[in-house]
């Protein structure tokens, strides 16, 4: 087997390292499998510990405006302390099961620009850590998610771009620090209404909460203003809607109401259901959250990535 990466923070003559998915393609709520694999140096060393990290970078308010922090939302212990010793192969196991609100980078296969996510190999010698390289994963849409998506695609709204926002939405179970938007460019039926559209999942083992913004446009006498819509889908309901019709009936009701930024959200339409929406989004801050995107701009570990973003 090759291995890519010596561990440099250990010095010459260290172990290195080698993790290997066994596909990196997944899901939310799915798993992660592969296998982390050490040699030894030219001396035996104890192991403290080996975890993985999942990464991803996300845009955060600040003081200062808006900047983009990188860093981990999700951890998993491979190994506890071990000695590895002098030119030894060990081949460790490990899965991660996805967080279910783990964001979506690949939709029908193809990247989805704006997004970037990888694996990270930490390894911990003598209170010495090094960070090892990141290996790419594609997290495609639930079955859910992909019937949206596609409605949005039937309907004929272009995809602009995806991010993520650190922050919390109020109303909704979250139990990561941030949500994903995935922004659309209007067609030609709603672009009179509209200037763009936010479309976000909250995603649990049961159901998806759909979270739409919509830039409406100002009239004669009037500003432009947001308006939101909320709505809880079952996993269960993939195939039995016409997501493309329940779809163009959220963005008609968000366009026939005059609701603002802070209005509560109307009722639901189609097969979802809107709670009042309050202000919608809630708890951005500028430090990151305790024991999640663990601080440190890394942006040096996406290399591997290429032009990506």
């Amino acid at each position: 087997m090759g291995f890519k990466k010596l561990l440099g923070a250990f010095g010459v003559g260290g172990p290195s390292v080698d993790t290997v998915l066994s596909d990196p393609n997944t899901r939310p709520g799915a798993r992660l499998v592969g296998r982390v694999n050490l040699v030894g140096g030219s001396h035996d060393v104890d192991i403290e510990h080996i975890t993985l990290g999942l990464v991803t970078r996300v845009e955060v308010e600040g003081g200062q405006g808006e900047y983009g922090a990188t860093g981990e939302f999700h951890r998993v212990e491979v190994s506890g302390p071990m000695r590895l010793t002098e030119k030894q192969e060990v081949s460790l196991p490990f899965q991660i099961v996805m967080p279910w609100e783990t964001p979506i980078t690949a939709v029908h296969g193809q990247h989805l620009r704006g997004m970037t996510m990888g694996v990270r190999t930490e390894v911990s010698i003598a209170r010495a850590i090094d960070k090892g390289d990141l290996d790419p994963v594609a997290v495609h849409p639930l079955p859910i998610q992909e019937r949206i998506l596609e409605a949005f695609a039937r309907l004929g709204f272009g995809f602009k771009n995806a991010d993520l926002e650190y922050g919390r939405i109020a109303g909704v179970h979250q139990t990561l620090p941030f949500y994903q938007e995935i922004e659309y460019f209007p067609p030609a039926q709603y672009a009179h209404g509209v200037n763009e559209v936010e479309l976000t999942f909250i995603t649990n083992p049961a159901t998806v909460e759909v979270v739409l913004e919509f830039d409406k446009r100002g009239g004669m006498f009037g500003g432009g203003h947001d308006s939101f819509g909320r709505y809880t889908v079952p996993h269960a309901d993939a195939d039995s809607a016409d997501w493309a019709q329940v779809v163009d009936g959220w963005v008609r009701e968000a366009l026939s109401h005059r609701q603002s930024y802070g209005s509560p959200a109307h009722g639901g339409h189609g097969r979802g259901h809107g709670p009042g929406m309050g202000g919608v989004v809630a708890g951005v801050a500028g430090g990151m959250a305790a024991g999640y995107l663990a601080g440190e701009v890394m942006e040096e570990a996406f290399e591997d990535f290429g032009g990506d973003e």
